[in-house]
């Protein structure tokens, strides 16, 4: 029988201690500017001109600057000057708000939002609801009307969720062999990246982003250009609004933010509109059938707990709830990335 110190458990424990500081660390070094400037900059500075030109200390920046060494999110050249630090390639990808795959808006979103809520994680766990009422004040009966309590929450939350899909968009739309529907509705689908992503991948489809009225005319005003004629905007609440025909609807991360019984309300409205021979595609990140992991999506459904109504579900949770509406020929495909994909059939 193994012992503690077989299995090292003291090192493992400090390893999720260190967690948060990790993340903190990353997203600080984004609130502050540490990647954009320095890619502007075009070439490595000291941690003095980092901090002059951010205008924080230099002991803060130094400590911040090396720690991003340590996270391999930074380099650092040692000169006879000093030392001097730029950016690694994937601070260049997905850190900095200028790159096409930035990820910098949910980072933002995660740093000022979820971390709050997550403060109070073990109420939720208590309790068996989200927590936006300690952490914000806002009662938490209605989770979306607490995300976007104000236009700059709401501007913050569709900027990161338009972020994931850039860089998981395409995974999940070639999970399957989606050009035979040309007529798609994204079921709260937000800034409409994921509607760009689709009407480039499949060039003969039209797809119209379905959200509430405050949504599409952010979405409109920021995100989605009035030249991309392939998407359109039909303002309305799916819930307790009607659905209109279609061939395909995509929900992506949409039915993990409810309970089973407002899934299956959901979806059954979803079939009765869909055309005969048409389909729905569930984007979701799926748990192991025995929910032994992936651990991010172990996560998720934390928060999920602390943020929503609803959870994170396996394939087969997410198949009896879509052959409960109506829907058959089940497909699942798991796209080794953080979302995967399930298609149901009328």
């Amino acid at each position: 029988m193994s012992s503690a110190e077989d299995l090292d458990y003291p090192q493992v424990i400090l390893q999720y201690n260190s967690g948060f500081l990790v993340s903190k660390v990353m997203f600080t070094a984004c609130e502050l500017g540490v990647f954009d400037l320095l890619l502007e900059s075009g070439e490595p500075l000291s941690s003095e001109a980092i901090a002059m030109h951010l205008g924080t200390s230099t002991t803060g920046m130094e400590r911040l600057l090396d720690a991003c060494v340590g996270l391999k999110l930074l380099a650092v050249d040692l000169t006879q000057e000093g030392a001097l630090y730029r950016n690694t390639e994937i601070s260049n990808i997905y850190l900095t708000k200028s790159s096409p795959k930035s990820q910098y808006h949910i980072m933002m979103y995660y740093s000022n939002t979820v971390y709050l809520c997550w403060h109070y994680l073990a109420d939720a766990v208590r309790e068996g609801r989200n927590q936006y009422e300690r952490a914000f004040g806002i009662l938490s009966k209605d989770p979306f009307g607490a995300m976007y309590r104000s236009e700059e929450e709401m501007l913050k939350f569709m900027a990161g969720q338009n972020s994931v899909w850039s860089i998981c968009g395409r995974d999940v739309l070639a999970a399957f062999d989606l050009s035979p529907f040309t007529q798609i509705y994204d079921l709260g689908g937000g800034g409409g990246a994921l509607a760009r992503e689709c009407v480039s991948l499949y060039p003969n489809s039209m797809v119209t982003v379905y959200d509430l009225p405050k949504v599409v005319q952010m979405a409109k005003e920021q995100f989605v250009p009035p030249e991309e004629c392939r998407i359109a905007f039909h303002e309305g609440d799916f819930f307790n609004e009607s659905i209109p025909e279609a061939e395909l609807y995509i929900l992506s991360k949409i039915l993990h933010d409810w309970d089973d019984d407002k899934c299956r309300q959901l979806l059954a409205k979803v079939y009765k509109a869909c055309k005969p021979g048409g389909g729905v595609l569930l984007v979701e990140s799926l748990l192991n059938e025995d929910k032994s992991g992936p651990l991010e999506t172990q996560l998720y459904s934390m928060n999920m707990l602390v943020q929503t109504e609803g959870k994170e579900r396996t394939a087969a949770e997410y198949s009896k709830l879509l052959e409960a509406a109506g829907f058959g020929e089940i497909q699942v495909k798991r796209t080794g990335k953080l979302y995967d994909a399930v298609l149901g059939r009328k």
